[in-house]
């Protein structure tokens, strides 16, 4: 297969299965509404299980680095697959809510063995200007199955309830499985031991001033991306009683707004701007702008609301594709980039864990006012950040040229 046909292949069948990894992912927090309602299990007990997820999801994200640098990023993504089909094949079967919890907690970790490898293969695969291209169009798949989720999700609750929703993405994972496994053109594991032989300093090198300081800005993201699109269908439903199946529907503006938006901001990237940082600093400034409009029409305007929320979460994912997508990058030197780029987006869903579980419990206890105010905090904290790092950031890792 010719280089620029195997880029091609690979960027398509990376696409699909980060798509696929997001359906076997995001489905519970799709059918959360319809859950409460209709079963024994509690908002609380709900939440936990999403919150237990995103900390196996960020601790393990670490693990699975380590491990693409080590072993075969094929076979750890195939396992990874396996075994979050299997987990969604079982919800349905849930007899008890610790079980639930323990089981979402176990696809947590099992996910987190999608996107570290898929890292590890884009950087050795992929030249400088292709990995920034399909960085970009594999970051989509985010969006594309959160798309899919939300549009099946309320025909499914409609014709045979919640529990179809987990039946179809156990389908689709174990689709996946056979044609990863068929078509990934795997790592040298030799070169990935040889290259670990090498004594590279990968905490010192995200331990520096600046890169906590982008790890905390990541933090940020992470709670207002996952929160919102998490929470915003119960949000719609407590504040303005449209049901939960046009509640579920209104999730579908969340990721069509993430993909036009992520295809400009992108486009901008690659053409103008070499800064991720300095792109991420307008995706928090837009989103500061999306929580004042959800934050002063809660309750009055529910197209404004959603339309603020759809906004919000477009512009976190374009801060998500900067941050955890193009700064690994930057670590291409250190050879272990899997293991870079899987500590970096474990501090994401450290974000999420904690919105997650905050959102819940101050909707609960406060109500949605106080809650999209802690949202109008958190990106104005985030923008303030973004535009401090810009600098620095650019005079240590993209004047020195360690992208090379």
């Amino acid at each position: 297969m010719k280089n620029k046909n195997l880029t091609k292949t690979l960027t398509l069948l990376f696409l699909i299965t980060y798509t696929v990894s997001y359906i076997t992912r995001i489905n519970l927090g799709a059918v959360l509404v319809e859950m409460e309602k209709s079963s024994f299990f509690s908002r609380n007990f709900l939440s936990m299980a999403v919150t237990g997820s995103s900390i196996t999801y960020g601790v393990s994200q670490i693990i699975s680095g380590m491990a693409g640098d080590r072993f075969s990023p094929k076979k750890l993504l195939f396992l990874g697959l396996l075994v979050t089909s299997c987990i969604n094949l079982a919800i349905p079967f849930c007899t008890s809510s610790f079980l639930l919890i323990v089981l979402w907690s176990i696809n947590g970790f099992a996910q987190a063995f999608m996107w570290p490898p898929i890292v590890k293969l884009m950087v050795t695969h992929f030249k400088n200007d292709e990995y920034k291209k399909a960085a970009v169009t594999i970051s989509w798949g985010a969006s594309l199955g959160t798309i899919i989720v939300y549009f099946t999700a309320p025909l499914l609750i409609s014709f045979s309830g919640w529990k179809a929703m987990f039946f179809f993405s156990a389908l689709c994972g174990f689709i996946m499985m056979f044609f990863w496994n068929r078509i990934c053109v795997d790592v040298d594991t030799k070169l990935n031991q040889a290259e670990n032989t090498e004594k590279r300093e990968t905490g010192r090198a995200l331990l520096t001033p600046i890169m906590i300081g982008v790890l905390t800005a990541i933090v940020l993201m992470g709670m207002l991306r996952d929160g919102i699109q998490t929470w915003m269908p119960t949000y719609i439903d407590d504040t303005y009683n449209l049901g939960s199946n046009i509640s579920i529907l209104t999730g579908l503006l969340l990721p069509v707004f993430s993909i036009v938006c992520t295809f400009f901001a992108s486009r901008l990237y690659v053409t103008r701007f070499t800064n991720p940082i300095f792109c991420s600093f307008f995706a928090y400034l837009l989103g500061t702008i999306s929580t004042l409009l959800i934050f002063f029409f809660t309750g009055k305007n529910a197209v404004i609301s959603v339309f603020g929320s759809a906004l919000l979460s477009g512009s976190m994912h374009i801060a998500s594709s900067m941050l955890t997508a193009m700064v690994p990058q930057f670590f291409r030197n250190h050879k272990k980039v899997s293991t870079i780029s899987g500590t970096i987006n474990a501090f994401a869903y450290v974000g999420s864990a904690i919105s997650t579980y905050l959102i819940a419990y101050f909707s609960k206890l406060y109500g949605w006012n106080f809650t999209t105010l802690t949202w109008i905090v958190i990106a104005v904290s985030g923008a303030v950040l973004c535009l401090v790092l810009t600098k620095p950031f650019g005079k240590k890792y993209i004047k020195k040229g360690n992208l090379c």
